[in-house]
């Protein structure tokens, strides 16, 4: 297990192997401030399925999880080898698929449900960041 600190951000991993360089800082302080405290978890297969019958009563494992915990602070759970697996299914590489998520999951911190302004906030953001 890795972790990685940053002022207000903390990443977790759980997994094997590397994550790759992105800019998952920028991103979270573009989102939700500099001033938010989140905590970004890689978890193993195995967890991201126990987590995806726990909160979404789904089979498989999860892509992404976001629970905010208060109002600036949340917690987020990106599965790496799911988002490898579903990137070509959206026409994306896989480093892209992982921003592309990453991003989705601040927005829900942030406090947005699917829909047309959140599909729009995500087409922002990613023109920025990727």
């Amino acid at each position: 297990m890795a972790v990685a600190e940053y002022k207000n951000f903390t990443i977790l991993r759980q997994t094997k192997g590397r994550i790759p360089t992105l800019p998952f800082v920028e991103v979270k302080e573009a989102i939700l401030g500099k001033k938010y405290d989140l905590s970004l978890t890689f978890p193993t297969l195995d967890l991201a399925e126990e987590l995806h019958i726990k909160w979404k009563k789904k089979t498989g494992p999860v892509n992404i999880l976001s629970f905010p915990l208060d109002q600036n602070e949340g917690e987020i759970i990106l599965t790496l080898s799911q988002a490898r697996k579903e990137a070509k299914n959206y026409d994306r590489n896989y480093r892209d698929h992982l921003v592309f998520l990453f991003i989705h999951g601040c927005l829900h911190l942030k406090g947005m449900t699917h829909g047309a302004k959140m599909e729009k906030e995500e087409r922002f953001y990613c023109k920025k960041f990727l």
